[in-house]
């Protein structure tokens, strides 16, 4: 169903990439659009319970292609380094296929709890209030991972 990675010799493993996804602050989410183009996007995650959860505004652009259709690519690049001699660039990164849905309730709460720690840990209490304000004009979405790899040249 997934295609092998032609360069076996750089694959990743397990380990290696889930401390990619957990490392790093920001990943592209591709979706499809209904003209039948891709849509790639930045934005802030989590990892977690062995999914990728991002949140987002009520509408927009991502939210209207995955109506039209849940499968989602998501890729994180870790570190990287250009190696100007050799033309060459040293790299990791981490590709994930899968389905999102929007979560809701107390997997939800717990979801901005989580993004409020990795990318706010100083501000806990204000960002719980902010939460508490802002969730109803808040989604978020949780992305079921079914093929992941990952790959470095170093």
């Amino acid at each position: 169903m997934f295609r092998e990675m032609r360069r076996k010799d750089r694959e990743l493993r397990n380990d290696d990439i889930i401390e990619i996804l957990k490392n790093n602050e920001y990943g592209i989410l591709s979706t499809i659009s209904e003209n039948g183009y891709p849509y790639g996007v930045p934005l802030s995650y989590i990892y977690m319970n062995d999914s990728i959860y991002f949140h987002s505004a009520l509408d927009g652009h991502k939210l209207d292609n995955i109506k039209i259709s849940d499968k989602v690519s998501f890729c994180v690049v870790g570190e990287t380094s250009v190696v100007p001699d050799e033309f060459t660039t040293n790299y990791e990164s981490v590709i994930i296929f899968g389905k999102a849905k929007e979560i809701f309730d107390d997997e939800k709460t717990s979801v901005l709890l989580e993004i409020l720690k990795k990318y706010s840990k100083e501000y806990i209490e204000k960002g719980t209030i902010y939460i508490e304000k802002a969730g109803q004009r808040t989604k978020v979405f949780k992305i079921n991972i079914n093929h992941i790899s990952g790959k470095k040249r170093s």
